[in-house]
């Protein structure tokens, strides 16, 4: 018996529809609508990409060109803004400074976002809309106002002229931001594979250890970034609370370099290009843990 349904048509003959589709010649109109579309599209882009890497060409201009030269290209290249930078202006010891503060600071608050992060998307408990409500909160203080009585508490305790001060400051103010993306990251997580651990006799803990911990790399990569970032950059609170030079960071390191009448831009480029090469290598070693990171908050897993 034939069948009355209609034949789904033919690889081949969708191939030929296909072809017919695209040697269709296309009007003058649409032509035109899609080279404005491209020039609208690519335009802006190209602007915001020329005004975020001049900037950073003249930084590497003044490193790489040689001293009392003028020209627009770094040739001959030369590393003696470096070499002055580095060993003449104690740059190294800045640089080791930011470094076990930044990696400190990492420390510290990805380990008290996981901890905080996971109360916080699997228990309920009295207070908690207050308390997430008060962390936001704390976001729109600046960090200004709270230099005095920051000051004085490290002075109380002995904390003053010390790297440490700079690590309990950059974490707590880090923190609140790291425990709320922590908390979305963990709630991404199904209850189910924790239920399914204990069942097989795992404790919470351990459940937490074997199996949510190995799902979060992308949010501890996300929350680890931020927090290195954010104490390798600042500035305010280094100024602040630091009164030696062989305990200066490297923001305060390179505000050293502007002298009171005049500056050498070249050793003030070749720090800034030193300054930005660990954040540099950050990046590119998380780009993808840190896109899958930010992007996990949005589609319910």
């Amino acid at each position: 018996m034939t069948s009355l349904l209609p034949k789904a048509p033919s690889a081949s003959a969708l191939a030929d529809i296909d072809s017919a589709q695209e040697a269709r010649p296309v009007s003058p109109l649409k032509k035109r609508a899609r080279r404005i579309d491209r020039v609208l599209t690519y335009f802006p882009l190209a602007l915001f990409l020329i005004f975020t890497l001049v900037p950073f060409y003249w930084m590497l201009l003044f490193a790489f060109r040689p001293a009392g030269s003028t020209s627009l290209v770094p040739w001959p290249i030369t590393f003696e803004h470096f070499e002055t930078v580095w060993n003449g202006s104690g740059f190294g010891i800045y640089f080791k400074n930011s470094l076990f503060v930044a990696v400190m600071s990492l420390l510290c608050s990805t380990v008290i976002a996981l901890l905080g992060g996971y109360a916080l998307a699997r228990f309920r408990f009295r207070g908690k809309a207050l308390f997430l409500v008060a962390m936001l909160c704390t976001q729109f203080v600046p960090g200004a106002m709270m230099l005095i009585p920051l000051f004085e508490i490290f002075n109380a305790v002995g904390l003053t002229n010390s790297l440490w001060s700079l690590i309990i400051s950059d974490t707590v103010f880090h923190l609140p931001l790291s425990l709320i993306l922590m908390a979305g990251f963990i709630r991404n997580v199904p209850m189910e594979l924790e239920e399914a651990a204990w069942v097989d006799g795992c404790t919470r803990i351990q459940a937490f250890r074997l199996v949510v911990l190995p799902l979060l790399k992308p949010g501890i990569v996300a929350v680890g970034s931020f927090a290195f970032i954010s104490a390798w950059n600042n500035f305010l609170f280094a100024i602040m609370f630091i009164s030696s030079q062989d305990r200066f960071t490297v923001p305060v390191g390179l505000s050293y370099l502007l002298g009171e009448f005049g500056a050498d831009f070249g050793a003030l480029a070749a720090g800034g290009v030193i300054a930005i090469i660990p954040v540099v290598l950050l990046f590119a070693y998380v780009q993808k843990f840190l896109v899958q990171g930010l992007s996990a908050g949005a589609v319910k897993g």
